[in-house]
């Protein structure tokens, strides 16, 4: 009997020690994915503390030690576009991730505009134009999608939530990110390489949100948005206490769990769900959670770049976007250790209705701004999207042409990371000259030629000394815009779109790209 009970003992304890040395990937190295070419590449993951993990991979064998936190990291050498291959990854026990390419990897963050998926499925604000269409041809095997699960945390996670890479195709396509897969369908055409996509987004998200804590700390100006945060997780602590806000909050879910299934049985649209006692750390509004979340775990997976579409959620912080952005900027560049890696973003499209006055101030207006000031960092390019409301609906915040957006991120894409030659963006103010009682505005990304769309130039407003705008004449000259007014002697200033939803007409001839808005004056 000794025997007997020594032996399941020990088979017992064989049984937990092997559990417990299995080897594990990070989620993000799954089957299907991609992995970055021409750079090394860092593979990671856990197992017991000082256990050494090999890792095999087109020809390569690598090999790292598990830390004392059971940690390890290993990079592959630079690798060329090719597969599929295999992994594997080998200590007491071998892991095999299957079908492996080699390709272009880029990370796909923002709030609901990068949300927005290809087909409305389970979200009622999402879809494109052509939705059918675009669902049933999208085969594209050498495409490649990561989501991560929305997970907002204040401690930094190790890992992202995830059901791994998915292949590009009519039954997948419909959940995925639809700005992200345009952009990956144009560039995979032109480069002829997989592409793989990191989706790390949610809607409503503030860009504060996705910068590490640290940087954030950094920087006096944002000194207010985490003693916010702070004060919110005080009184959320406290609330939790207060026994009548909790019986109320568990009355309200008991009730809202009885009406939801009685819509369902009715066939009735579900009541919207109790908030509760709102917890701050769940709130996507709020500093550093997501990155803690949903960016920190992808670092440092190699990547060819950033696509960005964001900056509705930050109306409240405009007067500090700018400086927002050249924070997660560096700050992304900074943790990811691959120098200034391209970021491509999206400037806020038109929004509400036409706005026929000639100059109308309005926070997004000022984000706006803010994200044509960011292109003086290094390596950036900007979409502009003041063209791209819907035509029939304009206060919907999520246009349904993200195919345009698509298009436009794969030229700045294919210039900025690929070295391509063709025009990439609209006409961007670079100066003005005064001539009597003309003002002339000079333009970078002029290639090509300038064109007013319906042959009409509308859209400029000037200024005299007392600052107060009218519509103004304008016609094309040459690469640059003549603006004046009969009744302005003395302009000092032009602003172009200047509004939530302007009157715009400028347009690059070469791919048919539209003018930033812009203003000359401080």
């Amino acid at each position: 009997m000794n025997t007997i009970k020594t032996f399941f003992v020990s088979l017992f304890l064989f049984a937990a020690l092997c559990a417990n040395a299995h080897v594990k990937l990070a989620s993000i190295f799954s089957d299907h994915m991609v992995l970055q070419r021409d750079k090394p590449v860092p593979v990671w993951g856990w197992a017991n503390p000082g256990e050494k993990v090999t890792v095999t991979f087109n020809k390569q064998t690598k090999t790292a030690t598990a830390g004392a936190d059971g940690k390890w990291m290993l990079r592959l050498d630079k690798l060329s576009a090719g597969g599929p291959y295999s992994m594997a990854v080998k200590a007491s026990n071998t892991l095999t991730v299957k079908d492996v390419y080699v390709g272009e990897v880029w990370i796909c963050s923002g709030q609901s505009n990068m949300d927005q998926t290809v087909a409305i499925e389970d979200r009622y604000w999402a879809g494109v134009v052509n939705e059918v269409q675009e669902v049933a041809s999208a085969n594209h095997p050498l495409i490649r999608v990561i989501d991560a699960d929305f997970t907002p945390s204040i401690p930094i996670l190790n890992d992202i939530k995830t059901v791994g890479w998915e292949i590009v195709s009519p039954k997948t396509v419909g959940h995925m990110s639809a700005a992200a897969y345009f952009f990956a369908r144009d560039i995979q055409k032109k480069l002829n390489v997989p592409v793989g996509l990191v989706v790390t987004a949610f809607g409503a998200s503030t860009a504060e949100a996705w910068i590490s804590k640290p940087a954030l700390e950094a920087n006096p100006k944002f000194s207010k948005l985490l003693s916010s945060f702070d004060d919110k997780m005080k009184a959320y602590t406290v609330a939790k206490t207060d026994t009548a806000l909790v019986n109320k909050a568990e009355r309200d879910l008991a009730k809202w769990r009885i009406d939801t299934a009685k819509a369902r049985v009715e066939g009735k649209s579900a009541p919207r769900r109790p908030r509760g006692i709102p917890d701050p750390e769940k709130d996507q509004h709020n500093p550093y959670v997501l990155w803690n979340g949903m960016v920190s775990p992808l670092v440092p997976y190699a990547i060819r770049g950033a696509l960005w579409y964001q900056g509705e959620s930050n109306g409240p912080s405009a007067d500090i976007y700018k400086e927002i952005m050249e924070t997660l900027i560096a700050d992304w560049r900074k943790q990811w250790g691959q120098g200034n890696f391209p970021f491509l973003y999206v400037q806020l499209a038109n929004h509400e209705a036409l706005i026929t006055e000639p100059v109308k101030d309005n926070s997004m207006v000022t984000v706006r701004h803010a994200q044509l000031q960011n292109l003086t960092i290094p390596n950036t390019a900007m979409v502009v999207a003041i063209d791209n409301a819907d035509p029939d609906k304009p206060g919907n915040i999520h246009p349904k042409n993200k195919q345009e957006i698509g298009r436009r991120l794969a030229l700045a894409g294919l210039a900025v990371a690929y070295g391509n030659k063709g025009t990439y963006s609209g006409p961007i103010y670079s100066k003005m000259t005064t001539e009597g009682n003309k003002i002339r505005i000079h333009f970078k990304h002029t290639e090509g030629g300038l064109v007013a769309k319906d042959g009409q130039l509308k859209g400029f407003a000037i200024a005299g000394p007392d600052k107060k705008f009218v519509w103004a004449d304008a016609k094309i000259d040459g690469n640059t815009v003549v603006v004046s007014s009969p009744d302005i002697s003395q302009p000092v200033a032009v602003r172009y779109g200047w509004a939530k939803n302007p009157i715009i007409s400028l347009y690059s001839k070469a791919e048919n790209l539209p003018a930033s808005p812009f203003k000359t004056d401080n």
